[in-house]
């Protein structure tokens, strides 16, 4: 189907743009270097993560990919079994897609994952993240919110 194809064109696309901000992140600044953009809310950060969301996991760069690897097949398989396709479920599947995979590069290649995007909210500095957990956290979002408008339409039916 031509709707589940725009979703892997759509990953492919999120991911690329992540790498090439990771690319330009590690070739202009240094580990631990901070561009203060907007002083005191947003900042450009180089982290190198060797964890998950909030540094979890620390250190258990095979476990992750492993995890990674299982998410992308329960995903494809959900993908291959799909009877409606929105442009929800394109923007949630893609971006998802995405991110996971932008991750997953950064833990094979670098051994780590590029972190960058800097936030302080009132005092309360926010973990430093990156483009692809993004589209890992939006994308996870859209697609609860994608399987329960999908829901709500069976039960109408019904």
């Amino acid at each position: 189907m031509k709707n589940k194809k725009l979703i892997y064109t759509l990953a492919s696309a999120f991911m690329l743009v992540d790498q090439i901000i990771k690319l330009i992140v590690i070739n202009n600044m240094n580990v631990f270097q901070e561009i203060k953009i907007i002083p005191k809310f947003f900042s450009l950060y180089y982290l190198r993560n060797t964890g998950a969301a909030f540094s979890i996991f620390g250190n258990k760069l095979l476990f992750l990919i492993i995890i990674s690897i299982i998410c992308l097949i329960v995903l494809k398989n959900y993908i291959k079994k799909l009877q409606r396709v929105t442009n929800l479920t394109i923007i949630s599947l893609g971006i998802l897609i995405g991110g996971i995979i932008g991750n997953l590069f950064d833990r094979v290649l670098r051994h780590a994952v590029i972190d960058y995007l800097s936030f302080n909210f009132f005092g309360y500095s926010f973990p430093v993240f990156n483009l692809a957990d993004i589209g890992i956290t939006i994308g996870a979002c859209l697609l609860i919110i994608d399987l329960i408008i999908e829901e709500k339409e069976k039960k109408k039916l019904q």
